[in-house]
């Protein structure tokens, strides 16, 4: 019998590092961002911070300033930035350590000047005096067509001017301008971009100078060269999970970080016609043998994945059985002969013969992203490889 833990999501943080060197090389940006927003898409965010930046990351992103601190707190100094920040956010904090801030609204704008003002005054420094964290960095958020947080074209002159004028009084460092694309089609990116373009002509003319450009994430970084200015940020293929629908991870030498394991806690032998878990949407076809699995929508296993996500246990291929439940899913195994503690792999790499995260996206008819990043609950992770 092999022992595996409980339940487990095994990362290889080598496997990361690896990823992000080889993405580094083909794209060729001096500046490479690593996304480690929502627990590094569920792969651990100081672990695969770490593991990015043996790779050859320059810059971590995340959504949120909590995030953030928390890079901080695990010892992590590089840049840092983020992005969505609650109504009534005062930056204090994120300005105190270091953090770079994207901003979207002439608001938030002033709210980081008071931020620092309140800094320097308890340094005893005059606002923009440079002492500690002042001033502010920042990078400008501009809306190009996604609909989501950024400043909207309209809304570029009042915007621009202000952080201009902030830049220009020491209290903030305007260090950047970034957007994000719908990644529709090559055409509708391109389209987004003529928009950003337009904004780096704004900020030009309002006397903003950013070091720092960046529009492509991971699928367009890959796919449209035109569209990397000098910094791209890479999220979900770090992790070796391909956001195309026509190319695997494999197709771009990349390897999946995860593998998500567990043990077989129960076999019971049933006759024809047993029911199976809830509402018995399985009946079995046969005298079989079922095999019971510790993982269930608890621990994020997608519920739309019932009846239909593959498992592989040691080394067989079988599909889930009936309803995924809160804690625990269920395997048919048929005449194969399964033991308590015997391995069961959901996902992990397809080179050696497990499940894709692919495949278990389209059993449950979302994306990737969300098969990984929805991973929490019970769930134990254990990492392995170099970066620690």
């Amino acid at each position: 019998m092999n022992h595996t833990p409980f339940r487990e999501a095994l990362i290889n943080l080598d496997a990361l590092s690896a990823n992000v060197q080889s993405l580094a090389q083909t794209i060729g940006t001096p500046n490479l961002m690593v996304v480690v927003k929502a627990n590094a898409y569920g792969h651990g965010m100081i672990e695969s911070a770490r593991a990015a930046l043996a790779g050859g990351a320059t810059w971590l992103g995340v959504a949120d300033i909590d995030e953030a601190l928390q890079l901080r707190a695990g010892g992590i100094a590089v840049p840092v930035l983020a992005w969505i920040h609650a109504p009534d956010e005062t930056f204090d904090d994120a300005i105190a350590a270091g953090i770079t801030l994207g901003l979207s609204t002439v608001a938030q704008l002033n709210a980081v000047a008071g931020a620092v003002d309140r800094a320097a005054a308890g340094s005893g420094a005059g606002a923009g005096a440079g002492t500690g964290a002042v001033p502010a960095r920042v990078h400008l958020k501009l809306e190009t067509g996604l609909s989501r947080n950024g400043a909207s074209e309209p809304e570029w002159p009042p915007f621009f001017a202000a952080a201009a004028a902030l830049h220009a009084s020491g209290a903030i460092l305007v260090e950047g301008i970034f957007s994000h694309l719908s990644n529709t089609s090559v055409e509708d990116d391109l389209a987004q971009a003529t928009v950003f373009e337009r904004g780096l002509r704004a900020a030009a003319a309002a006397g903003l100078a950013p070091t720092l450009i960046h529009l492509a994430a991971s699928a367009t970084a890959v796919t449209v060269p035109a569209l990397r200015y000098n910094m791209v940020r890479l999220g979900i293929l770090a992790y070796g999970v391909s956001p195309f629908e026509d190319r695997s991870a494999a197709d771009l030498g990349l390897t999946p970080v995860m593998t998500l394991r567990a043990s077989v806690v129960a076999t019971r032998r049933v006759p024809f016609g047993a029911g199976v878990s809830y509402d018995y949407t399985y009946r079995t076809a046969e005298e079989t043998t079922l095999v019971l699995i510790p993982l269930g929508y608890g621990e994020g296993i997608p519920r739309a994945a019932s009846g239909r996500a593959p498992v592989v246990i040691d080394g067989q291929r079988f599909v889930i059985a009936g309803r995924v439940a809160m804690d625990q899913f269920i395997v048919d195994v048929g005449q194969a002969s399964v033991a308590v503690g015997d391995h069961v792999v959901l996902f992990g790499d397809p080179a050696v013969g497990h499940p894709s995260v692919t495949e278990w996206a389209e059993a449950a008819s979302t994306i990737g992203y969300e098969i990984v990043t929805r991973l929490s609950g019970r769930l134990e992770r254990t990492f392995v490889g170099a970066p620690s």
